[in-house]
């Protein structure tokens, strides 16, 4: 009889194990019921409601601009861009004699180099006469480049609404302070070089002139550099009066 309690008690644990097995398959298998909420959901308020009853900051249509902040007309030249205009036609007889009238000895200009030159400001003063003030300028064709010691940026000289010529102007800086007038200079230099192309001033390209110029009205003089005390020969016009600081004849 003692030998049987053990038994029984393992058959019994079996039955259990198996019942508990049963009972959850049928449970597992028993369709599960969800309660919809869409239905309900569908008759509630929309979370987001339509777009047309949105009142939405940025999508409000700006006030009109001003006349002068207006954009550009269709048709405006973007001269950083366009050739528009270039050997189209020449100019008039009457603007080319202007372009093209020899220089006077008494504008041109002698560095210490001596290279020859004519200031900027005599260039604006030939270009004023041939088309009128306001009738020509200078366009930007780049940013402006600053370098560790040097300026540069590339300009467009446009006439009459033609572009005319294109160059780059470079200035020497020696102090971050110096920039914004380097770069003044820069567009002067530019249209400098733009001018060869309307044969603004030509003979200072023309070697032959170059020396019998200098020979005529130039001289060619000891001067001492009075900080450094070192002597070199330097130019400088007959009818300028001598050297000045920091060099000595």
């Amino acid at each position: 009889m003692a030998a049987l309690v053990p038994r029984l008690c393992a058959v019994s644990r079996t039955s259990s194990r198996r019942l508990f097995a049963s009972a959850v398959h049928r449970h597992a298998m028993r369709p599960f019921s969800v309660t919809s909420t869409r239905a309900a959901s569908s008759e509630a308020a929309p979370l987001f409601p339509p777009a047309a009853d949105l009142a939405v900051a940025g999508n409000e249509m700006p006030p009109s601009a001003p006349p002068d902040l207006a954009p550009p007309e269709d048709g405006a030249t973007d001269w950083s861009k366009s050739y528009s205009g270039l050997s189209q036609q020449a100019f008039s007889k009457e603007v080319a004699d202007v372009l093209l009238t020899p220089l006077e000895s008494k504008d041109i200009e002698v560095k210490p180099d001596g290279l020859l030159y004519l200031p900027e400001i005599k260039y604006r003063r030939i270009l004023n006469r041939a088309f009128g003030p306001g009738a020509w300028g200078l366009a930007p064709r780049s940013e402006t480049n600053v370098g560790p010691r040097i300026v540069s940026r590339e300009y467009a000289l446009v006439c009459l609404g033609r572009l005319v010529a294109i160059a780059r102007g470079e200035q020497e800086y020696f102090d971050p302070s110096g920039i914004p007038t380097a770069t003044e200079a820069c567009k002067s230099n530019a249209l400098m070089r733009c001018c060869k192309d309307l044969g603004i001033a030509s003979e200072l390209w023309d070697p032959r002139f170059i020396r019998e110029f200098k020979a005529q009205y130039c001289v060619e003089v000891f001067a001492e550099h009075i900080p450094t005390k070192k002597k070199k020969k330097l130019w400088r016009r007959k009818d300028q009066p001598k050297l000045g600081y920091p060099y000595q004849e």
